[in-house]
């Protein structure tokens, strides 16, 4: 179910979109019970929050969950540089109308107005409209820009500014507005920490990586390789997730990428085939290269053990 496993078709002016599974998408036992503990809860009009490393999938399930509820989609990445404007919307310029009034051929009257031009950015428009909210890494933007969320998730009502002159200077959520949120963990670079009271409004699922079978199968539908060298790139990745102090590394996006060059060669994935073992230092020794003795990366011999001890069992 990683790596684009969905179509994303652009849904018009509105600015939003509309997800459709793709022809890759492994729906597993996995990923089916979490689809339908969710989707109980966003139809208790609660917002679900996929916390999590990056590559595990995330966002993926995000937009998967989103498809399900046939609505269009409006989509939110979170940004350091992002204020509640951003979200919400902004004066956009000024709109300039002159009336010339000739009537009386003697007499000349003109008459000129400036207004402000207020614009709708997305959380308004999905607010507004009942669309599927989907913010993606929300705690990449800063605390004090997600505030209109508060709001919005819990009174079901969104603040907007004076300088929006239709309409009074707030709007009720429309009763289809459902929020789906994802994050990486605050260790990660670039991450803040967001507010107690945002995160008590959301239902927090941590996901880690997917069972073994979840994993072969997904590995086994991008590349095409055989499952049972799927299951030993499967194996060695896993293996590796023991290696250090990091145990989210390697992701499921490593084992695709092996599966996938191993596949586009020709090859096996097997310790007498130089092409897959090649292929795996090259996509796996990095994501684990801090493991140092004497100042040198042990990882280059971990691999080779850990190939030789997965291929002879098999």
């Amino acid at each position: 179910m990683n790596d684009a496993p969905l179509k994303v078709v652009a849904s018009g002016a509105d600015d939003n979109v509309t997800p459709e599974a793709g022809e890759g998408f492994v729906a597993t036992p996995y990923v089916q019970d979490l689809t339908e503990r969710v989707l109980s809860y966003l139809a208790a009009g609660y917002p679900v929050h996929f916390a999590g490393p990056a590559g595990t999938g995330k966002t993926t399930l995000a937009f998967h969950v989103a498809a399900q509820l046939d609505r269009p989609v409006t989509l939110i990445h979170g940004d350091d540089e992002f204020s509640s404007s951003d979200l919400i919307g902004r004066d956009s310029g000024y709109r300039r109308s002159k009336v010339v009034d000739n009537y009386i051929h003697s007499v000349l009257k003109t008459e000129e107005n400036y207004n402000t031009t207020w614009e709708d950015n997305r959380l308004t428009t999905a607010c507004e409209k009942g669309y599927t909210l989907i913010y993606d890494e929300f705690t990449r933007s800063r605390p004090e820009a997600n505030n209109a969320l508060l709001s919005v998730l819990e009174e079901k009502i969104l603040n907007l500014p004076k300088l929006r002159r239709s309409g009074n200077g707030y709007i009720a959520v429309h009763p289809s507005f459902r929020a789906i949120f994802t994050s990486n963990p605050e260790e990660y670079a670039g991450v803040h920490k967001t507010q107690d009271a945002l995160l008590d409004r959301l239902i927090t699922i941590n996901i880690s990586h997917f069972d073994r079978s979840s994993e072969v199968k997904i590995a086994e539908a991008k590349s095409g390789l055989p499952r049972s060298d799927c299951e030993i790139i499967i194996d060695i990745i896993r293996e590796l997730r023991q290696v250090g102090v990091n145990n989210n590394r390697p992701t499921i996006r490593a084992c695709i990428a092996i599966a996938r060059i191993l596949a586009g060669v020709g090859g096996r994935a097997h310790t007498s085939n130089q092409a897959f073992m090649r292929i795996c230092h090259d996509i796996l020794a990095i994501d684990t290269a801090k493991v140092t003795r004497g100042g040198q990366s042990v990882m280059g011999d971990r691999v080779n053990e850990i190939v030789q001890s997965v291929c002879e069992k098999t």
